[in-house]
């Protein structure tokens, strides 16, 4: 594990205890069992969703793609903004931020498996 991914119960101290899972070549980035970012290559990416994702659309911050066969691939995090590196209360803001996004899809998630039954 990078000394990067080691760091981020630090740079999360305010919002509160993280777990940091391997996964895919990258990382798993978990509170209270739920996953709100990801690290792949030591760059931090947050869980956004449509209540959330402008605030890194207007820092000009770049989604996470992947390369799948032919095709890049989109997923629903951005990189996290440098400050909040330098700064536990941006940390623990953007954190919160991501969170509650997680928890907004593991609601429609479960919404939707409830529908098909």
């Amino acid at each position: 594990m990078s000394e990067f991914v080691e760091n981020l119960n630090d740079v999360f101290c305010q919002f509160g205890p993280v777990s940091v899972r391997r996964m895919f070549g990258g990382y798993g980035v978990y509170h209270d069992g739920l996953m709100f970012g990801l690290v792949a290559d030591d760059v931090l990416y947050l869980k956004v969703d449509g209540e959330s994702v402008g605030r890194f659309i207007e820092l000009g911050l770049e989604p996470f793609e992947y390369q799948k066969n032919d095709a890049m691939i989109k997923m629903s995090y951005y990189m996290a903004p440098e400050s909040i590196f330098e700064d536990p209360e941006q940390a623990k803001e953007w954190a919160a931020l991501a969170f509650d996004a997680a928890l907004r899809a593991r609601k429609s998630s479960t919404r939707t498996k409830v529908k098909k039954q």
